[in-house]
């Protein structure tokens, strides 16, 4: 990898390389294919039971009911493959162009090309406003700044060094971004000062930030707690689902002697007890929660998170681009012992401090703190008090003299010209100790300054020195002053920049800790700056900052006691962050984790959910979380836990009712068995009922609004069953009485006494199952309706708007409607017509339901205002 000059390689040595490196790309996920994600569907048990049923119509000859189920399997089918595909569309166009663009020196020329084409060996070079495309080794530089923040959270722009030595050397593996002074320059940063050369050491995966993103792959995302617990649910009733069918296939072979109708009638008990719902609602339930976070701006990657966002204990967060802007501004400024905050006018005894500081600094600039100190002088300075900055009003100023930063020395002044003037003007801003050292103070004024820059960066600020001075241009031909300390400064004071809070982070946290959501910072930065910058915010301070050196000596049960306590942790390397993590969780916790640095990636993939700032973040850390912030706005994560614990209410109101639901189906499957009666249900019924009626009863109960006190009482307990038991036997005791009414019901349609029959008429199978089935469908409406609230009367409910109850009663009417008098689709469905006495009756015994639900909810609501 060795190139002996800065010639750079040839195309062919290029090309040769990137043959054998690959290209300078990220490691990624491997996308799954249209086909895997089709065979992952067909993997569920209820599309595997429509399968053999409608093989076994085709063995009998039915192709009609054949068709249907199939049509029932192709529609789940489709309808997931389209949320797959739209939510890795939007991934795809939230991404950046692959990789920046690279100067690089190629046969001794400048040639632009691809970053992805940068491969070992390469020249890179560098200027301010380049991103760097690769890890690199700085063999020129001059005033050489890299802001690194990306990969240590560290918002301050940190000087490179040059260096001969060859990559080959095994001491470079060894490298970490972070610190003054090192001769590396690394993937993903951003050059803010001055330029330099830099020969290529590693591309891809094995730069820093590939390492980081290789390290992801390792990792197995763990399944949702509520994932669990329904795999579990479905997994119980799918035993006991089974084992009834066989017992029904048992029975009905022997009792009736026909062991095809026998199949089909088990595949039909087992498809009623088989709670498929239970995942499907999870999966509308999680689809309806990313559209509505999606208006918020709220990309959901994994939709699972939503949910679990709702039962989130503990909130960890980056400061660095997160809490903060990632944009230095100029917070204080200090003058013979006089402070200004920024907050009105600049007063008159300040404004030489800030002159000065814009005149050390780049006319242009890049460094974020340079930028801050002339958006301030543009703010603050009045009109006639700018002739001393070299602005636009000033263009025929000149740079004569410019002084870097050096390790010796760190401090840098620009030496001014001015047309008609013999005098130049010198401004210096750099440590306080350097610009102290270069106005040859005193020491007990030293110390005043030293005590007062101290009081500074204990308020979180990033502390300058600034300093004047005037001379004499040198006679021509003669040359400048060959250091700073030849001139004579004059101290100006003192300037504090902050990286400030981002609008609305303190009503943010402050919702989340009404929540009951502990709020805790994990970051790189100083103690004195993570511990301001919380405090701002209304994160608890009390228990101090935890440092990375700290924290390093601790083992796993030692810090899993610390963390309790703690909600400060800084200077923190991204391994530490990964602990802290596992730490909390080995604790109980529910751990949301924000971030948006190639650092962060590792927690952000380890944490119960992982959010990951959109506009600034990485690649890698957008992969590795499951929520990504597409504004970087700091409120949606309250917005978000809001939604999740809407969702987690909602939820339960969905699957008690389907737990409900499937009591009547399933004992209409069995009840007419055992009793000699006609079959109500047969596999296209039931496909009917679990495909089309529940998944869109489970919208109904998604769009019901928060509930009044979801933001102000304590996340749901981790590891909390989904469902109580007193909610079980609540779902039973309803279902007991759709079972009843829709069962006294069929059973009187098929043996009525002689008025009825008089009323009703004669009435064959076909239309005593259609009578039958219309009546549950009403019932089910009214399960639907008691249970949009579990203490409140249903006239109460009826009040509250939601749009989604009357489109889904509206549908399920028409879709009703259309079996019933299409004749074509009634024979599919083995329904007969019904007259309008017998569809009224029908009608009134869901009713009838609905009555006795809200009889039975009403007696639960006095018993358990007693108990109280």
């Amino acid at each position: 990898m060795d190139t002996p000059s800065p010639q750079g390689l040839s195309q062919a040595e290029a090309r040769a390389r990137l043959q054998a490196h690959g290209f300078n790309e990220l490691p990624q996920a491997r996308q799954r294919s249209v086909w895997r994600m089709a065979a992952e569907v067909l993997r569920e048990p209820m599309l595997q039971l429509l399968l053999a049923a409608g093989g076994i119509y085709l063995l009998l000859g039915d192709r009609g009911e054949a068709l249907m189920l199939m049509t029932f399997v192709a529609l789940t089918i489709g309808i997931s493959l389209h949320q797959e595909r739209r939510t890795e569309r939007v991934l795809e166009a939230l991404r950046d162009l692959s990789s920046p663009r690279a100067l690089v020196l190629r046969d001794g020329q400048r040639c632009r090309i691809a970053g992805r084409e940068v491969v070992p060996g390469d020249w890179l070079v560098l200027a301010e406003g380049d991103r760097v495309p690769a890890d690199a080794v700085v063999r020129e530089a001059q005033a050489l700044q890299a802001d690194e923040s990306l990969l240590t959270g560290e918002s301050v722009p940190v000087r490179k060094a040059a260096s001969g030595e060859a990559v080959s050397s095994p001491a470079w593996a060894a490298v970490r971004p972070g610190g003054d002074d090192l001769a590396m320059v690394f993937a993903g940063s951003l050059v803010v000062g001055g330029h330099g050369l830099a020969e290529v050491l590693a591309t891809g995966a094995r730069s820093q930030m590939g390492a980081i993103g290789q390290a992801l792959q390792a990792m197995e995302a763990m399944p949702s707690a509520l994932q669990r617990q329904t795999r579990q649910m479905v997994r119980l009733f799918a035993v006991l689902g089974l084992g009834l069918s066989a017992l029904v296939i048992a029975l009905h072979g022997c009792l009736r002697g026909d062991w095809l109708a026998a199949v089909l009638n088990g595949i039909t008990l087992a498809m009623s007890m088989l709670p498929q719902e239970f995942p499907l609602i999870l999966t509308v339930f999680m689809a309806m929660g990313a559209w509505r976070l999606s208006a918020a701006r709220v990309l959901v990657r994994r939709a699972s998170a939503i949910e679990t966002l709702g039962a989130a204990t503990v909130l960890c967060t980056d400061k660095t681009g997160t809490l903060t802007l990632n944009r230095m501004a100029v917070a204080e400024l200090c003058v013979a012992g006089q402070t200004w905050r920024v907050t009105d006018s600049l007063p008159e005894a300040f404004h030489p401090l800030l002159e000065y500081g814009v005149l050390a600094s780049q006319t242009e600039p890049l460094d974020p703190m340079e930028q801050a100190l002339w958006r301030l002088a543009c703010e603050q300075l009045p009109e006639p008090d700018r002739i001393h900055m070299q602005v636009h009003l000033h263009p025929d100023w000149r740079l004569a003299r410019e002084y870097a930063l050096s390790p010796e020395l760190l401090a840098m002044s620009h030496v001014w010209e001015q047309p008609g003037h013999s005098q130049h003007l010198i401004a210096a801003k750099g440590a306080p100790e350097a610009v102290a050292d270069l106005c040859h103070l005193p020491e007990a004024l030293r110390a005043v300054w030293r005590l007062q820059a101290e009081a500074m960066a204990a308020r979180g600020l990033r502390v300058l020195g600034v300093a004047q001075a005037r001379h004499e241009g040198p006679a021509p031909g003669e040359p400048w002053p060959a250091i700073q300390h030849d001139y004579d400064f004059e101290f100006l004071g003192l300037i504090g920049w902050l990286d400030p809070l981002r609008p609305g982070v303190q009503a943010a946290v402050a919702r989340c800790r009404e929540a009951g959501i502990r709020v805790a910072m994990v970051t790189g930065d100083h103690p004195a700056t993570a511990l301001a910058i919380a405090e701002q915010a209304g994160i608890d301070v009390r228990g101090g900052a935890l440092r990375g050196e700290a924290l390093q000596g601790l083992s796993d049960a030692e810090l899993a006691l610390r963390v309790r306590d703690t909600h400060v942790f800084a200077r923190v390397m991204p391994e530490q962050k990964l602990r802290i993590v596992r730490a909390l969780q080995a604790s109980g916790e529910i751990v949301a984790m924000t971030g948006d640095g190639v650092n962060d990636a590792p927690s952000l993939k380890a944490a119960d959910i992982g959010v990951a700032m959109g506009a600034r973040g990485t690649d890698v850390a957008r992969e590795a979380a499951s929520l990504v912030l597409l504004d970087d706005d700091f409120q949606a994560i309250a917005q978000a836990v809001h939604l999740g614990r809407r969702i987690n209410d909602n939820l339960r109101k969905a699957m008690a009712f389907v737990l409900a639901v499937h009591v009547p189906i399933a004992g209409l499957t069995l009840w007419p068995l055992l009793a000699g009666w006609p079959l109500l249900f047969m596999p296209v019924h039931i496909a009917f009922l679990e495909l089309i009626i529940d998944p869109v009863c489970s919208v109904v109960f998604e769009a019901e609004a928060a509930e009044p006190d979801a933001m102000r009482r304590p996340p749901r307990r981790p590891g909390a069953a989904l469902i109580d038991r007193a909610q079980v036997l609540w779902s039973l005791l309803q279902g007991a009485v759709v079972l009843a009414c829709v069962g006294g019901w069929y059973a009187w349609l098929l043996s009525p006494d002689a008025g009825a029959q008089a009323w009703l008429g004669a009435l064959d199978e076909a239309q005593a199952r259609t009578a039958g089935f219309v009546a549950l469908v009403v019932a089910d409406v009214a399960l639907i309706l008691s249970n949009r609230t579990l203490t409140q009367p249903v006239w109460v409910a009826l009040g509250r708007a939601n749009g989604a109850l009357w489109r889904m009663l509206l549908a399920t009417g028409l879709v009703l409607g259309a079996i019933l008098l299409w004749a074509p689709l009634r024979g599919l469905f083995r329904f007969g017509p019904l007259s309008a006495p017998v569809l009224g009756g029908a009608v009134a015994v869901g009713v009838a339901c609905l009555l006795l639900l809200e009889l039975l909810k009403a007696a639960r609501a006095a018993g358990s205002a007693r108990t109280v």
